[in-house]
């Protein structure tokens, strides 16, 4: 037996083949209800499959959405695929995952590789400061959705932007902190040349001089302006942090990191330093990813929203869906948890 075609869905829903096509398309706004479930019937009970190479020579677009991540070598970042992934197979999308290390260029061929590839969504987690590099694909009509990553004020007009408040997120790290007494902390990073990394260090000094301490005598690690992001060696990042600050006799009690991963790499450095994580030295990390509940101690860190996030940025490229690209976008800004676990406690007694 033959493939089912659009033309026996029509005649089994007693409807013409075009209403059938208007369905499969998104393009349903004035179908009554009556007729959609009829032919949403027909299709179930056929068993109907489209031909997507065909639906992309009609339409110039494929139900596929494109999702830019640093490094899965995060498993914040496998994590924020998976619900996302979740959140578009529930609206009939598919997903292709693309790891761009925060490269402009190679986010850049990605993107044109996608649009010449008939994906008209894009999910984009890298947060660096400016889009430019992919203005001219936005221009033509790319539906681009950043994410952890608030809008800034050159992106280009129909950008939207699904994140959490990375400034209340650095807050609620560094004041746990302090509110249990420490008044030396370090702040733990790759490089801070991108969006959500500035928020949350900028929400750690604000926490610092909240308490009335001097940010000036704040640890930050690393020095330099120019350190990697390091999104996949985050974990080599912390245990390097560890030995270089506490190597010396000015030791910090507490220390924030910018994500679980370079948290756990801390606390493996202090291990190798004879040092007690949740004793000696506090530890707070970002994300709260599945491994931060698991470590010994368990990890206190703020946590993302994530599944939340996801179905949001799905909705948002469903929404827009065939929309012109002078659509205007907008922001959505939430706020993270801290979550209290036993790595942090207040400093030791001297």
């Amino acid at each position: 037996m033959g493939a089912v075609t659009i033309q026996q869905v029509a005649r089994a829903a007693g409807v013409s083949p075009s209403t059938v096509s208007n369905l499969l398309t998104g393009r349903s706004e004035r179908m009554l209800p009556a007729t959609r479930a009829r032919v949403t019937a027909a299709i179930e009970q056929l068993g109907y499959r489209p031909n997507r190479a065909a639906r992309q020579l009609r339409t110039g677009r494929t139900r596929t959405v494109g999702l830019i991540v640093p490094s899965v070598g995060n498993p914040f970042w496998g994590a924020f695929a998976r619900e996302l992934e979740h959140a578009a197979l529930a609206d009939g999308y598919n997903v292709l995952l693309c790891n761009s290390e925060r490269d402009p260029e190679r986010e850049r061929r990605y993107v044109e590789d996608l649009w010449d590839d008939g994906v008209r969504g894009v999910v984009l987690c890298t947060s660096l400061p400016s889009l430019q590099h992919l203005a001219p694909v936005i221009d033509r009509g790319l539906q681009l959705v950043t994410f952890d990553r608030p809008t800034q004020p050159d992106d280009p007009a129909s950008v939207v932007s699904i994140s959490i408040d990375n400034n209340v997120g650095g807050f609620l790290a560094a004041s746990h902190l302090t509110r249990l007494g420490h008044r030396k902390l370090a702040f733990v990073s790759g490089s801070l040349r991108s969006v959500n990394r500035t928020g949350r260090f900028q929400g750690f000094c604000s926490a610092v001089e909240s308490a009335g301490l001097d940010v000036a005598d704040m640890a930050v690690w690393p020095t330099s302006d120019g350190a990697p992001f390091g999104d996949v060696e985050a974990a080599e990042i912390g245990r390097r942090a560890a030995h270089d600050l506490f190597s010396t006799d000015d030791r910090p009690t507490g220390v924030v990191a910018v994500n679980d991963m370079t948290a756990l790499g801390l606390c493996r450095g202090l291990r190798d330093l004879g040092l007690r994580v949740g004793r000696d030295v506090s530890v707070v990390g970002f994300d709260d990813i599945v491994l931060a509940d698991l470590y010994d101690p368990p990890l206190t860190t703020v946590r993302q929203p994530i599944a939340q996030m996801a179905r949001l940025a799905m909705a948002e490229v469903a929404s827009h869906s065939g929309a012109a690209p002078t659509e205007s976008g907008r922001s959505v800004l939430l706020r993270p948890e801290l979550v209290v676990r036993d790595s942090t406690a207040k400093p030791p007694s001297r």
